[in-house]
């Protein structure tokens, strides 16, 4: 468990889960939560509140909401910065958008920033990307079956690189999550907090 000690000078911990889509980044921030009983929001679960509540339709549709989702995202983010706790977030952030926004954020608000970073191999990355797409467990709004290309290209581009936000970076290969060594990454986190 992080304190959430709203009196420590350095302010709260904020972990920061990031990487390409298909990383595992949800799957590696929902243990993560539970592991150090820390709240957790995660962009994709705020965009698929959107879909269903304006409904979901073409590629230009689905990156709109995107883009209202990580504004949301970054509205909880300063909340709990605001409040003095610690949190768990979880995105597809890309640098060149997201270093700003934590840096405008850091400006206000005292934080120790710990960015755990999914990847893996661009084909694994891909494979996943498209199984998911034809997944019944991924939400129909995101329409993954008509932007593989723009993954792809973005992904060759190192879109989505770990943000520069300062702080530690954990880089986590999440080929095999059975291989991933979870006592060490909780450790190298605590060692943050």
């Amino acid at each position: 468990m992080i304190p959430t000690d709203a009196s420590n000078p350095q302010g709260p911990l904020a972990v920061v889960v990031a990487g390409a889509p298909g990383s595992g980044k949800t799957t590696l921030a929902r243990y993560l939560a539970t592991a150090l009983t820390l709240p957790l929001f995660t962009k994709d679960e705020i965009k698929e509140t959107l879909f269903d509540t304006l409904g979901w339709g073409d590629r230009i549709w689905s990156r709109k909401l995107g883009t209202a989702a990580v504004a949301l995202l970054f509205g909880c983010i300063e909340a709990e910065l605001a409040a003095g706790r610690s949190f768990i977030v979880e995105s597809n952030f890309h640098p060149a958008r997201a270093n700003a926004d934590f840096q405008a954020l850091r400006a206000r608000y005292p934080f120790r920033p710990c960015v755990v970073y999914c990847h893996a191999e661009e084909a694994v990355l891909l494979a996943r990307f498209a199984a998911r797409a034809h997944s019944a467990d991924r939400h129909p709004g995101h329409v993954d079956d008509q932007n593989y290309d723009e993954v792809a290209a973005a992904l060759r581009a190192g879109a989505y690189g770990p943000p520069d936000i300062g702080g530690t970076v954990i880089p986590v290969d999440t080929t095999e999550f059975a291989r991933i060594d979870y006592p060490a990454l909780l450790a190298a986190i605590h060692a943050t907090g």
